[in-house]
């Protein structure tokens, strides 16, 4: 997958394609192949530029779900994705059997919240697909991770920990240049972890590993905005973070609202090559 900013400037956009009854944001509305499909295909023709697929919630407090029913959820999407689209698809997974069946189908990245420490096989498992990876920062597990996270220089432990998981991953075989960092916004970090991450996401950047920034619709935007309690209240907050990710050098976003961020990310890029 390319990991260069597209033609008119503007970062990637990932559009979220959750197959799951309980995520914070849209859990329900899309669990079957189809209605799954007709989401993911609505993403494409609003501007996405990756499709990512997860069949199991991360969100705060998550239960979790058993490898046989998150592939059951998630590889027929793919398949399916793959016959009516040639674009990039990510599978949003922790487990190495589930990323294993999603590259079978068609998927071309594991993005992986655990940044392969989820099993003991995850990054020789991640070697063997020959995929793009995702290692994303998380204190903890989505069940517990917001009890109380504390960090001396949150920044400063993100890239470490990541810059640590990155050097693992090639040394278990993944070529260096399938490998993407996230700092992993909302999981296991406070609000004001989470706006010092994004303050300070030039500290990922300068690893030279490219960055996905994820904040669409999270809690941090009503700890700003305290009315906006329903995740379908914080487009603006998602946009603005989006922005302020990208002009702080994220090569690619992670969003539910993808038109309205790529129009968004364009003139950003537009007023930024005027100048």
């Amino acid at each position: 997958m390319r990991r260069e900013s597209q033609t008119d400037g503007r970062p990637l956009v990932m559009g979220i394609v959750n197959v799951t009854p309980d995520s914070f944001s849209d859990g329900g509305r899309f669990t079957s192949t189809g209605a799954a499909v007709e989401r993911a295909m609505r993403l494409v023709a609003d501007g996405a530029d990756v499709l990512d697929v997860g069949g199991e919630s991360t969100r705060p407090g998550a239960q979790p779900v058993g490898t046989a029913e998150e592939i059951g959820r998630t590889a027929p999407v793919i398949a399916a994705l793959c016959a009516r689209w040639d674009g990039p698809i990510s599978i949003d997974t922790m487990k190495p059997a589930v990323a294993r069946a999603a590259v079978a189908a068609g998927a071309t990245m594991w993005n992986d919240v655990t940044a392969l420490t989820h099993a003991p096989d995850s990054a020789a498992v991640a070697a063997e697909l020959g995929c793009d990876l995702v290692l994303m920062h998380m204190k903890g597990e989505p069940r517990t991770m917001q009890a109380d996270p504390r960090y001396d220089d949150v920044a400063g432990e993100v890239r470490d920990y990541l810059a640590a998981r990155a050097q693992a991953a090639m040394a278990a075989g993944v070529a260096r240049e399938r490998i993407w960092l996230d700092p992993g916004v909302g999981f296991g970090k406070t609000a004001a972890h989470n706006l010092t991450l994004t303050a300070r996401l030039d500290v990922l950047v300068d690893l030279g590993f490219p960055v996905l920034y994820a904040a669409s619709r999270k809690r941090l935007i009503q700890a700003v905005d305290p009315t906006a309690t329903e995740a379908c209240d914080r487009l603006g907050g998602s946009l603005a973070l989006a922005l302020e990710a990208a002009r702080r050098g994220a090569r690619m976003v992670r969003v539910h609202d993808v038109r309205e961020t790529v129009q968004a990310l364009k003139l950003q890029a537009a007023v930024t090559a005027a100048g």
